[in-house]
């Protein structure tokens, strides 16, 4: 069986850089779908088992099924039978894995939201590349990481290669929020229940009963009822009452404005 065509990146090393790891996730992801998945799954832990061959590491059973099943057993965290990068991350040793830096720090979705919303400045549905730097050295200090200017630089642009799907130099509230642990993540909930922009200002229009522009939280709770029983989505109330929160993190005083639901909501950010 022929392997991939070159032999990939780093795989023996007992510590990657954020951009070591980056080619490596490149490396595999051979779709660029986000996930390494099916054959690359194959080949990823074909070759990930020479690696640790080589350096003496191996696991018991010497069936390559058997064990395959075990290391997802173990790592795919979320039981969808791909590995993200996210899961990519605890597997290979990253230095000072510093996505799991984010996830320590961005303990929930609404921290994540605030985080947003304090970057988000121009509430276009994106943060840019140079906002960015200034919402990653924020997690740093926050997360008491020592980092010095080429170290922010590179993990800016390690993440905004990681995550900017559209190499459009911007990353989309959906996008980043794949640094968010996937249980917190609540933007992937929304996921299959995107609105499109007619769609979306149809419902806000029907909650916002008296046009003042903006939502409070109450209505934002109906409103996020409705949506699940349209999409016959099974919903219990905690879930609910923490997606709620976590979206009026981006309200200001109680008010949820319509630019905010949007970018939320909608299956293209705002223009």
């Amino acid at each position: 069986m022929a392997g991939p065509q070159q032999q990939p990146p780093y795989l023996h090393l007992a510590e990657l850089t954020a951009s070591q790891f980056l080619e490596i996730w490149k490396h595999f992801d051979a779709d660029g779908n986000g996930y390494i998945e099916g054959k690359e799954l194959e080949n990823f832990f074909q070759e990930l088992e020479k690696a640790r061959k080589g350096s003496g590491m191996m696991s018991k059973s010497d069936n390559f099924g058997e064990k395959m099943k075990e290391f997802m057993q173990k790592y795919d965290k979320n039981s969808d039978g791909k590995i993200e990068m996210a899961e990519l991350a605890q597997i290979l040793p990253t230095e000072e894995n510093f996505l799991l830096c984010f996830r320590q720090h961005v303990g929930s979705s609404a921290e994540f939201m605030e985080a947003w919303r304090k970057y988000d400045t121009d509430r276009s549905g994106y943060i840019e590349a140079n906002e960015l730097k200034g919402f990653l050295s924020d997690l740093l200090k926050k997360a008491n990481r020592p980092y010095d200017e080429p170290k922010l630089q590179e993990y800016t642009q390690t993440i905004l290669r990681m995550f900017d799907l559209n190499g459009d130099g911007k990353l989309g509230l959906s996008e980043m929020s794949r640094l968010l642990p996937v249980q917190e993540n609540f933007l992937l909930k929304f996921q299959g229940m995107k609105l499109t922009s007619e769609e979306f200002n149809a419902i806000f229009t029907f909650y916002d009963k008296d046009g003042s522009g903006y939502i409070d939280e109450n209505e934002l709770d109906a409103l996020l009822k409705d949506l699940y029983e349209k999409n016959k989505k099974e919903m219990n109330i905690q879930e609910l009452t923490n997606y709620r929160k976590s979206v009026m993190s981006l309200a200001e005083a109680g008010k949820l404005y319509r630019k905010d639901l949007e970018i939320v909501l909608c299956s293209e950010p705002p223009m």
